[in-house]
């Protein structure tokens, strides 16, 4: 499916028509960088919209059908190393990501008894195209791989195997944690 998450009435008619679902991943996210004291309504409203309203939104749609069936489920948020550190002109994706990991655990506290596992993983700067596009100049990337212990970003693959894991049976006695993978950058 191809379609705007921020906008819900089409989000309800293509996933609601889609399942059944044992399994879901929330990835979407947009990272509009501005300075706190630059920051714009129309960045916020966006970011808001993608980064939890979409995911808030997807997953009761897929969490309901997942209800109704009776059948056991895990879900898996992308989060960001961003929601426990600050970041110099993140103001909005940081407060949207930390407000992810906290919808995250209520999910997990309330989709529990139905047998549905919520967890998230926390990557560090990921080599996408986004990743690319705001961390590509190395005066800005030194800084941060400077305080990485494992000396590097993330590859897609890093947090793909993450999620198969909390997705999989092996961690079904997981639910409301996020998993790190930012290579140390939290420690450091």
């Amino acid at each position: 499916l191809c379609l705007d998450l921020a906008d819900w009435d089409a989000t309800e008619a293509a996933v609601g028509a889609a399942g059944p679902f044992e399994l879901l991943v929330n990835n979407a996210a947009v990272a509009l960088l501005q300075p706190f004291l630059e920051v714009t309504r129309a960045a916020l409203e966006r970011s808001l919209d993608v980064n939890l309203g979409a995911v808030l939104h997807v997953s009761q749609i897929v969490a309901r059908q997942m209800i109704a069936q009776g059948v056991p489920g895990a879900i898996v948020n992308v989060s960001s190393q961003a929601s426990q550190r600050a970041l110099r002109d993140h103001a909005v994706y940081c407060s949207t990501k930390s407000a992810l990991d906290m919808l995250s655990k209520v999910m997990a506290m309330e989709l529990g008894p139905h047998k549905i596992r919520v967890n998230t993983v926390n990557p560090t700067v990921v080599m996408t195209d986004m990743g690319r596009i705001n961390w590509s100049d190395p005066q800005k990337s030194a800084a941060m791989i400077n305080r990485i212990p494992l000396g590097k970003f993330a590859e897609v693959d890093d947090v793909v195997n993450s999620i198969l894991f909390l997705l999989s049976d092996k961690s079904a006695m997981t639910t409301g944690s996020s998993l790190m993978v930012d290579g140390g950058f939290l420690v450091s």
